[in-house]
């Protein structure tokens, strides 16, 4: 029996195999992931952004840095040389002999397949003159062509040749390892065991635990464990927090220490700087000693975020602070968000503490717009746009124009909106145009229902009620179009326009009329044919007489001119005859009343096939929405000094503003593109009555584009369970059903023998 062979690859040829494949799977995936995209597609979106965004800080760095890193080169370099090294081990690969070649006694005595014994034997001689050692040849060959001799001419070897490829007959299997035969060489064994130990017991578990040391510490959004729990804690101790307060904790997170993050720095300059900055913005608790407010790191950080307030210059040391403490608060905002909803959802199934109150969490969002924009809380909308300065806000304000909010400057005529905006050159004032025009304008629709019930429009005490709001996004641009189309026509355009709207509210108010007569005829022999089911046959007097004061009714309901009441009077003559007719004839009554209890069958099956298939699709829609992943990428935020780009978000919830508590939790919306459809659940309160919530949208990068929008909530009494019912009544067990058939068809028989007796 052929047995197993194992051995090293003493030539290194095999070695070359297993090195290649093993560079082109750590190349090509790189090469895909790793190469750097088109920078020329990044310069063009930078270019189409900068008529609106090319003042922005953000902006500017984000060109600063694509013309001084060097990062893509170097990624650019390092595949190269590794595609090199590729081809190369490829090439070298190519040029290696073939050490395992299919073993050809023909090939080796130089016949030609099939030759015949004569052949064989006259080939045989003439090669063993000329190899034989005794005659000065090779032995090895000698040793082959006796071997290929004997392969061609004994029968047993001639067999075992074609059977097994080898003359001799099976051998042992052989498996090269893909490594060089030094590696288990016994001078190389202390030296390979090193190896081992370091990469695997030393170098491994080290990579290995420093990343996990430094994975547990933060949470699934990328924030310190340690900051979660302070945020806790302080909304905890005061759920009802300002906006002071709440800078206060913002800047204590610990993601600004240095001790917890290497990002943050403590400048020996700050010991200078800072107190200089306390002493011009000035309003700042310093002699608090309540840790952490009182810790340098937590100082400095709230120092460094009312002067971005503010929109203070500072050195460039501390320029370069500030923007790492701005870039990280919005996250952090939205992480207090998460903490205050938790601790609200806590408070209402448990209870025992109080909830952190509405006006804590909508500080949260409004101070991430502010930090955004670089904005103080008293400060006016209209500073986000550029040029604008407080000295300029006295033109907007004035009793001519009275604009306060972006709204209100979009709404102005385009005339007086150039009028009022003189202060600013040609050039400043298309720049500010074409900002407000990219600001965001949200179209919000809500729709209130209560699904998997029988009645999605009856909302009942406990029910879960689902809030589907519609939210579309637009630009203010379309705000200037509209009022572009609304603007009044002149001179004769004007007077064209006006006859042309006489005429069609001539012809509509003709439709309407017509219209409005058909409608009556339509009820009145609805009421005329329900009327003839219940009652008995009358003399035609009081028939008529009943006819003439159901028309005198519906006319006193709806008032008309008198050329309707005559065509009204003529109309209720002829239904008047058509019921004398009618009540002569009982089998056409009797078919009108077949018909519409029909069409009324029709109807009420058409809207359950309706109801079905809205619910059908707003499950499909549900089941394509958890599979499918948006992009976060909707529109870019235009932000003065931001120092990071930011895209277009969204939180939307629903609260009881009366009792200033959330009703359902915020949703952070963060693939409005276009339009986005968003489902809002909340608990119906348990007891009945009408409730006055409101459903409210907040942008977390811009100041003045809130929403609210009212939602009325009625709560009915829940159906009460029944007792007993059909479907309920279930035999104990089978037995009881089969002696009940097999008495019944006892029963039967005993009838059917009667009978035929």
């Amino acid at each position: 029996m052929a047995g197993q062979q194992f051995q090293y690859d003493d030539s290194g040829n095999t070695f070359f195999y297993f090195l290649t494949s093993f560079v082109g799977l750590i190349v090509i995936p790189a090469t895909y992931y790793i190469w750097p995209r088109d920078q020329n597609a990044e310069q063009l979106r930078l270019k189409s952004l900068r008529r609106v965004h090319g003042r922005c800080l953000w902006y500017r760095l984000r060109l600063m840095k694509s013309q001084q890193s060097i990062v893509p080169t170097l990624k650019k370099a390092a595949l190269l040389f590794g595609w090199a090294v590729f081809l190369l081990l490829a090439y070298k690969v190519s040029k290696l002999d073939r050490e395992y070649q299919e073993y050809n006694p023909y090939e080796v005595l130089n016949l030609d397949p099939g030759a015949s014994l004569s052949e064989i034997k006259k080939q045989y001689r003439l090669l063993s003159l000329k190899f034989h050692p005794d005659k000065g040849g090779d032995e090895a060959t000698f040793m082959r062509i006796s071997k290929a001799h004997a392969a061609l001419t004994n029968e047993q070897s001639r067999q075992n040749w074609e059977m097994y490829g080898n003359p001799d007959g099976p051998g042992a299997t052989s498996f090269g390892i893909a490594l060089p035969a030094w590696i288990v060489d016994q001078k190389n064994s202390m030296l390979v065991l090193l190896v081992y130990g370091l990469a695997f017991m030393v170098i491994l578990p080290v990579v290995v635990g420093t990343w996990w040391y430094r994975s547990i510490r933060y949470s699934g959004d990328q924030i310190l464990i340690n900051t979660t729990q302070l945020f806790m804690h302080f909304m905890y101790k005061t759920p009802n927090m300002n906006m002071k307060r709440l800078g206060m904790v913002l800047t204590a997170a610990f993601e600004f220490d240095p001790r917890s993050n290497k990002e943050a720095t403590i400048r020996p300059t700050d010991n200078i700087e800072v107190p200089q900055l306390i002493r011009e913005l000035g309003n700042i608790n310093v002699k608090k000693k309540e840790p952490p407010f009182c810790y340098p790191y937590s100082l400095k950080a709230r120092v460094l975020v009312l002067a971005h307030l503010a929109r203070m210059d500072i050195s460039e040391e501390l320029e370069e602070d500030q923007r790492f403490v701005v870039r990280k608060s919005p996250a952090l905002l939205q992480e207090m968000i998460n903490v205050g909803c938790q601790l609200t959802m806590m408070a209402n199934s448990r209870g025992g503490f109080h909830a952190p109150r509405l006006v804590t969490i909508e500080n949260c969002m409004k101070l991430t717009q502010m930090i955004v924009q670089g904005l103080q809380e008293s400060k006016s909308p209209l500073l986000q746009l550029p040029h604008f300065e407080e000295e300029h806000l006295r033109y907007c304000i004035s009793k001519k124009y009275k604009v306060r909010s972006l709204q209100d400057l979009v709404s102005l005529k385009d005339s007086d909106r150039r009028s009022m905006l003189r202060f600013l050159g040609e050039e400043k004032y298309d720049e500010v145009m074409a900002v407000l025009s990219s600001f965001p304008h949200i179209n919000m629709d809500t729709k209130l229902q209560v699904l998997d019930d029988e009645d999605s429009n009856n909302i009942t005490a406990g029910s879960i009620v689902t809030v589907t709001v519609t939210l579309t996004r637009k630009r203010m641009a379309d705000m200037f179009e509209k009022e572009h189309d609304s603007t009044p026509c002149t001179g004769e355009e004007a007077a064209t326009t006006e006859e042309a709207q006489a005429d069609a509210n001539k012809a509509k108010t003709k439709v309407w009329q017509n219209k409005g007569k058909g409608a009556k005829k339509t009820a009145k022999s609805k009421k005329k044919k329900i009327t003839k089911k219940k009652t008995t046959p009358v003399p035609a007097k009081s028939k008529q007489a009943n006819g003439n004061v159901a028309g005198n009714d519906s006319v006193a309901a709806t008032p008309a001119p008198a050329k309707e009441e005559e065509e009204d009077a003529s109309d209720k003559g002829s239904e008047s005859e058509e019921g004398e007719t009618n009540k002569d004839s009982p089998s056409e009554r009797d078919e009108d009343s077949d018909k519409q209890s029909d069409t009324e069958v029709d109807e009420i099956a058409g809207d359950d096939e309706e109801e079905w298939e809205a619910l059908q699709q707003s499950i499909q829609r549900r089941e394509r929405a958890l599979l499918e992943t948006k992009s976060k990428v909707t529109h870019p935020v235009y932000s003065l000094y931001f120092p990071e780009e930011k895209q277009e978000w969204w939180w939307l919830y629903i609260a009881d503003r009366r009792d200033q508590t959330l009703v359902s939790v915020p949703y952070h919306v963060c693939t409005l593109k276009d339009s986005e459809e968003v489902e809002l659940k909340f608990p119906a309160p348990s007891k009945t009555g009408n409730y006055q919530y409101s459903v409210i949208l907040r942008s977390d990068s811009f100041l003045g584009l809130d929403q609210i929008k009212p939602l009325k909530l009625e709560v009915h009494e829940a159906k009460a369970m029944l007792d007993n019912h059909p479907q309920w009544d279930i035999p104990d067990t089978e037995e009881e059903d089969e002696e009940q058939e097999d008495s019944d068809g006892i029963e039967e028989s005993e009838d059917d023998d009667e009978d035929n007796d």
